[in-house]
């Protein structure tokens, strides 16, 4: 079932923008109206509104910080957002800054997405990334957003990748580390991310794949990030 907000958070560097502007891309193509929303205020690199011309070629209307892509770590929330949370027409993705400190700008809308209880949060997980490497790490920044931004993870979504250099190897030894997390949490595994050249490699091992545009950008900040 599509819920008419989706929200996206995880750890630092989990890879949840990209999946954020690639679901909202999904759900333009499905026929619904859509409208990104940057809540993001921790990491300047990858942004939301690194992909502005590719939403606006799309139809999928972009809420962002003034902020954003500047040297400012300001944590302003446009005026917009309440009116997207508010509508009940209009499909929004949110993108919420990684960890708890980057969750705290959900906080203030919490209520409102509680109230209208159409939502999902997606706990975006990537194996390959620092201090989520197992699961009892993965869990305690779960809890740590969870509590932010008083809003309760509702899915997982696996997104373990090296970059440019991940493998369908790389993927398939993830699940075991998606199933623990997901089995220890509660929450059900929503999909598993994947560079769309190997979704023909993998569609055969698991029905759950969600197949994925990566920009130039994250290849090059995944890329720094593994090797650095």
């Amino acid at each position: 079932m599509i819920r008419r907000l989706t929200l996206f958070a995880g750890h630092y560097g989990s890879g949840k923008t990209n999946i954020a502007v690639n679901y909202a891309a999904y759900l333009r193509k499905q026929g619904f109206a859509v409208t990104i929303a940057d809540l993001d205020i921790v990491n300047p690199y990858f942004r939301t509104k690194d992909s502005e011309k590719l939403l606006n070629s799309l139809g999928i209307d972009l809420i962002c910080s003034p902020f954003a892509n500047s040297n400012l770590d300001v944590p302003a929330m446009p005026a917009e957002v309440y009116s997207l949370i508010d509508s009940r027409t209009t499909h929004g993705v949110l993108d919420i800054g990684g960890d708890d400190r980057g969750a705290l700008a959900l906080g203030r809308y919490a209520p409102m997405i509680k109230e209208e209880n159409d939502y999902e949060m997606l706990f975006v997980i990537n194996r390959s990334r620092p201090l989520t490497r197992s699961v009892e790490e993965t869990l305690h920044v779960m809890r740590e957003i969870e509590t932010a931004c008083s809003l309760p993870f509702t899915a997982v979504v696996n997104n373990t990748n090296l970059g440019r250099h991940t493998t369908k190897e790389d993927i398939l030894a993830s699940l075991d580390y998606a199933k623990g997390v997901c089995k220890a949490s509660g929450l059900p595994l929503k999909m598993t991310t994947i560079h769309h050249p190997l979704y023909s490699e993998l569609q055969s091992h698991m029905n759950d794949l969600f197949p994925i545009h990566l920009q130039e950008q994250y290849y090059e900040l995944r890329t720094e990030a593994t090797h650095g």
